[in-house]
């Protein structure tokens, strides 16, 4: 999964302020190397939690803030899938990774 030359692929991370960060070029050097592996790594630890979460919750004794943690846990485990399968969308489609202004 390699996006052309010139096209912007969305990274597994964000800036400190929480803005999307993205690679300009080939796609093919150091920067989207960790990048697989960091999304590789995302998607694996995804999968685990899932795991967890389903022995969590078939728990009769789990507690109110082993749940609460669970579902802290589970959000952030969704927005970090969730921009994997944005940024490989984006690159198996051939579009850009940056985001389409809704014209404000």
């Amino acid at each position: 999964m390699r996006a052309e030359s010139g096209e912007a692929r969305l990274l597994p991370w964000t800036t400190a302020g929480g803005e999307p960060c993205y690679l300009l070029g080939d796609c093919a050097g150091t920067v989207s190397r960790m990048a697989d592996r960091i999304e590789s790594a995302q998607l694996s630890m995804a999968e685990d939690l899932l795991g967890h979460a389903a022995d969590l919750l078939g728990d009769r004794r789990a507690t109110g803030p082993q749940v609460h943690y669970l579902a802290c846990r589970l959000a952030e485990s969704l927005g970090d899938v969730r921009r994997v399968a944005e940024s490989r969308g984006r690159r198996l489609d051939g579009t850009s990774d940056e985001p389409v202004s809704d014209g404000e």
